[in-house]
């Protein structure tokens, strides 16, 4: 393990050599194990390089009694799950047998939740007398990768092979103890977190995690029964084409190509030959004759390409192995339009259409006549197909879906993006061929014409509300308490009714459903002070006045107010460890953060205070402009400061048993503001690339920081989430996912929690609202405009009613369905406001039932009563807000 100071240029890049290095080394039998999520793509390209089998090891860990925080040991996924116990903690806590089967059973769940997400049906691999070769990007502390290194012992692995590309050179040290061989790209000797020796190390997604894994098992060499492949002539004109037939096929995939394309498209059987090994049947056949190939104009004859398809849907009709097999069509460019014409005049015989980098506009009038669920995929840089996609998506009136592929062109040649399109059109087919689609996909009995009729059918589904303060709103909202998150947005940062909503809601999941966390999007040691408040617990030694950043109206108002005492009252009438908390999930408060690092390690490690005091010296200068510290980075080519504020982060996680056991709570807090400190300082730097990584980062930061406190609470702990609309609606259905490849914390919760995860927004008409018109600018109490015609809030308003709830849910009235998923403008105000750009400052594509589950309305708002920011000397009983 040479000293070096290797970059790569992503995780694949990385792969690769680390797959050059390990295929010199002999390693007999290997089996590849890879640490989920980025450790996949660095696995594959290994698992290439050896020809060995590519499989994942879960991990997860066990949280001492009473301090979940602090790893008692863990569990590891596999054919027999191995727990691994930490002795020493588990003398020190006292931890009996039955917490530890109880702890054992509970986290098993979750590991088979993981593994069905990530791996389905597929088989584990044994790692008995083989080479088990454990794979991550990177190594930081190896608490994961000791856990797992253990396990592969337990499983009778002849030897174990430790790979990363990089690592601190004292940690990969450490692992040459504890496995047979370590390979280590990079053994740093100043190590500035994984993320900082790579130009690309994005957050994976699910589907590229699991495209990916898709990818690596179709080039498996492991022996597997092999589906039947058998070259047909479709009729009448005898098409050349190819029939894939995998053992228990679950449905078949008709592939339409386009642009002069054939059955030997390079692309189309890469995303065949993944569909075989998801257990579909494909048929890849050519749309012309040689002859009328030759002419260029056939290439665009969308009624000829359709008419073919047809052709291929009635020959499959007769051959015996998939004649009973739901049906679906694959196009791609021309191809697509011809596939959507092809269901339209086929109706329910199809049961779902993907298009990819296609031109489903070439369809035209047919677009309205498909009743498949349609989805459409088009690369993030292919800008005039997407253009012509959004036109199309607006002309359809099935289930429809448009995905975009962040950062690919027209072919998808980039690395991951065929993977990642693949991976999506998958998961289509998957959920609607699951059963013969004239069963899923009955046509529906009428479609609601034009606004008027919309609005009619949402007057009847709709759910009138009384004023917030009445009990009986609360009430409307018992349907979601059995949910493990319920995420309450916001269309604005200052609206009265907003946050009295909010209030009443969660007191009644609170006091009625068992919710015990708040989760807001605020500044964590903020809320570290109203949570002392309300868990009357002694306030922190610094006096510092919460929430008194631009914008200080977000949560030092009236209404923050009666609710932080309603939570204040109920805390006293119950036990300690059924109380409410209050935590911060926003990443905005670096230097606050930094000084209460600081202030804890002054009480409990002055040696390792002095420390961390010098390291997070090094942010000093900018603490007063920290957007003045990433334009300094960017300049400077590097990251001046990640490495010794993750050195802090890292010290403080490695001595959780020393610090936990004398106050958990501090020393929880403490690790959450040194968190937030490094991926802070990773936010202003990437901000300044202009791209969505700051807001994918700053979401992504919420959300492990909503994982953690849940963790820390224990697995029946419920969480009542208070963000903005833009953060709490999923994503992938607004403007923000769609085209500029952002994700947001409901996106997220969705992925990781399902339908245990309910997700509610609010919206509203007119008003007033409190806002600024410039960042750092003072407030401002301003008219809101009255919605435009063609939004959402438009429909909403027609219903006549003052405040009503709409539940959006699978009971829904499918044609009112169907009309709110035409893509509609929703309004988003912030903490700035300027009506005169509101349509391009605060509108934005969505379909709102897909983007939220129920969607709260008030018709006319006020804006919040603002309180004062000076803390009266001397009345404690005003803390924390000093009224």
């Amino acid at each position: 393990m040479a000293q070096g100071t290797e970059r790569f240029v992503d995780r694949a890049e990385a792969g690769r050599k680390l797959g050059a290095r390990l295929a010199s080394m002999a390693l007999e039998q290997p089996v590849v194990y890879a640490l989920p999520r980025g450790g996949v793509p660095v696995a594959l390209e290994v698992a290439r390089a050896l020809k060995a089998p590519l499989d994942l090891i879960f991990v997860r860990k066990i949280g001492a009694p009473g301090a979940p925080e602090v790893a008692l040991g863990a569990i590891v996924d596999g054919a027999a799950p191995q727990m691994v116990i930490n002795e020493e903690v588990m003398r020190s806590f006292g931890s009996d047998a039955d917490y530890l089967e109880k702890a054992r059973a509970r986290e098993l769940v979750e590991l088979e939740r993981r593994r069905t997400r990530y791996l389905g049906d597929r088989p584990q691999v044994s790692a008995a007398d083989r080479t088990a070769v454990i794979v991550d990007d990177g190594l930081a502390t190896g608490a994961t990768m000791k856990a797992a290194i253990i396990a592969m012992r337990r499983q009778g692995a002849r030897s174990i092979c430790v790979a990363v590309p990089v690592a601190p050179s004292e940690v990969a040290r450490e692992f040459a103890a504890l496995a047979d061989t370590v390979v280590c790209l990079n053994p740093a000797p100043r190590f500035y977190g994984v993320g900082g020796f790579y130009d690309d190390f994005h957050q994976l997604s699910d589907e590229e995690t699991v495209g990916l894994l898709r990818q690596a098992w179709a080039e498996d060499t492991e022996p597997h029964h092999a589906p039947s492949r058998r070259n047909v002539a479709v009729p009448p004109l005898a098409l050349a084409g190819e029939l894939v037939v995998p053992e228990d096929p679950r449905g078949l995939i008709i592939f339409a190509h386009g642009s002069g394309s054939s059955r030997l498209s390079p692309r189309n059987r890469a995303v065949a030959e993944v569909l075989n090994e998801r257990g579909f049947a494909t048929l890849l056949f050519d749309l012309l004759t040689p002859q009328e190939a030759q002419d260029r104009r056939n290439v665009f004859d969308i009624p000829l390409l359709a008419e073919r398809v047809a052709e291929a849907v009635g020959y499959v009709a007769g051959e015996p192995d998939v004649a009973d097999l739901a049906i679906g069509l694959f196009g791609a460019s021309t191809g697509a339009g011809a596939a959507l014409v092809a269901a339209a005049n086929l109706k329910g015989r199809i049961g779902a259409v993907v298009s990819r980098g296609g031109r489903p506009d070439l369809a035209g009038a047919h677009l309205a006549q498909v009743t498949a669920p349609t989805l459409l995929i088009v690369g993030g840089h292919d800008e005039h197909v997407l253009t012509l996609n959004r036109q199309a998506l607006f002309a359809l009136e099935s289930e429809k879906m448009l995905k975009i592929v962040p950062g690919a062109s027209h072919l998808f040649e980039e690395p991951g993006a065929l993977e990642m399109a693949t991976e999506i059109a998958c998961n289509w087919f998957e959920h609607y061929l699951q059963v013969l689609p004239d069963t899923v996909h009955p046509e529906p009995e009428h479609h609601l014409q034009g606004p008027a009729e919309i609005v009619a059918a949402l007057r009847s589904a709709v759910i009138p509300l009384p004023e917030p303060e009445e009990s009986s709103f609360g009430a409307a909202f018992d349907d979601y308490g059995s949910a493990r998150v319920v995420l309450l947005g916001e269309a604005s940062h200052g609206t009265s009714e907003f946050y009295r909503a909010r209030a009443a809601i969660t007191m009644r999941l609170v006091e009625r459903h068992g919710f015990t966390l708040v989760a807001a999007e605020a500044d964590w040691p903020d809320a570290a002070m109203i949570d002392r408040y309300i868990r009357h617990r002694p306030g922190a030694s610094s006096r510092r006045l919460p929430f008194s950043r631009f914008p200080t109206w977000m949560w030092r108002n009236r209404e923050v107010d009666d609710f932080v005492a309603s939570l204040r009252d109920h805390n006293a009438k119950v036990e300690p460890d059924e109380q409410v908390r209050f935590h911060g999930l926003d990443l905005y408060s670096m230097t606050a953060s930094i000084a209460a690092v600081l202030e804890y390690l002054d009480r409990v490690d002055p040696a390792a205070a002095r420390e961390a005091r010098q390291r997070y010296g090094c942010i000093d200068p900018w603490s007063q402009e920290l957007a003045a510290y990433g334009r300094a980075s960017l300049s400077r080519g590097y990251a001046l400061c990640e490495a010794p504020v993750m050195r802090t982060l890292l010290d403080l996680l490695q001595s959780e048993l020393l610090y936990a056991a004398r106050d958990g709570d501090e020393f929880f807090d403490a690790v959450q503001n040194a968190r937030l400190v490094a991926n802070a300082e990773r936010y202003y730097r990437v901000m300044y690339y202009g791209s969505h990584e700051s807001w994918n980062l700053r979401d992504s930061h919420m959300f492990e920081t909503l994982k953690h406190v849940l963790d820390r609470g224990g697995p029946d702990t419920k969480a009542v989430v208070w963000a903005h609309n833009s953060h709490i609606g999923d994503a992938r259905f607004t403007d923000m996912g769609s085209a500029r490849g952002e994700l947001n914390i409901g996106q997220l919760c969705r992925e990781e929690f399902g339908r245990q995860a309910v997700l509610i927004g609010f919206g509203t008409h007119s008003g007033t609202v409190a806002a600024a018109s410039e960042w750092d600018a003072p407030m401002e109490v301003k008219t809101v405009r009255p919605s435009r015609p063609d939004s959402y809030e438009a429909l909403c308003h027609g219903v006549g009613e003052k405040r009503f709830l709409l539940d959006m849910r699978q009971d829904m009235d499918p044609a009112l369905r169907r009309a709110l998923r035409d893509p509609r403008l929703e309004r988003y105000i912030g903490v700035i406001y300027r009506p005169e750009t509101e349509r391009w400052s605060h509108y934005s594509h969505a379909t709102l039932p897909d983007e939220y589950d129920a969607f709260v309305w008030f018709d006319e708002t006020r804006a919040v009563t603002p309180v004062p920011t000076r803390v009266i000397a001397g009345e404690d009983e005003t803390y924390p807000f000093g009224l």
